[in-house]
């Protein structure tokens, strides 16, 4: 498999920066580091983003995601390893990510489900996260980078 080319961040001057500064402020919003990971991890999974997915995973192991839980994140409503919290941050994840499936993309339910456990800064993270995590998964997969490629 080979790059179309690197990613369209990395080649324009300038676009990098301001994405990594949204990052930065994803983690000041008070969100767990693992929920946050689990959310990259999914919202990447969803968008077959082979390069998000592995760094991802990465990401999300030193941040102390267990094996159990990095295996089974794609099927979390079944598995038992999540706590209530991450499960409406990866629903709210999964909505946010799959906007064009249903007329409600974000339902309420959806969302009330998250806010009975996120306050507003928390959820701003949390909203962030997914949108920041969409844009990287189709830039990269738009120009097919390679998984593991990043180091």
């Amino acid at each position: 498999m080979q790059s179309r080319m690197k990613n369209p961040a990395m080649v324009l001057s300038g676009a990098m920066q301001p994405i990594q500064e949204l990052f930065k402020a994803v983690h000041t919003g008070g969100v767990p580091e693992e929920t946050l990971e689990l959310v990259h991890l999914r919202v990447s999974q969803i968008n077959g983003c082979s390069a998000c997915v592995d760094a991802g995973a990465k990401t999300a192991r030193k941040a102390g995601v267990t094996d159990e839980r990095l295996a089974t994140v794609a099927a979390w409503r079944e598995a038992p390893y999540f706590t209530d919290e991450e499960r409406a941050a990866l629903a709210l994840a999964e909505a946010a990510t799959r906007l064009a499936d249903r007329a409600d993309a974000v339902s309420d339910d959806v969302w009330d489900t998250a806010a009975t456990y996120f306050d507003e800064k928390q959820l701003a993270a949390i909203v962030l996260m997914i949108g920041v995590t969409n844009l990287f998964n189709r830039l990269n997969a738009t120009t097919r980078q390679i998984a593991g490629a990043w180091g």
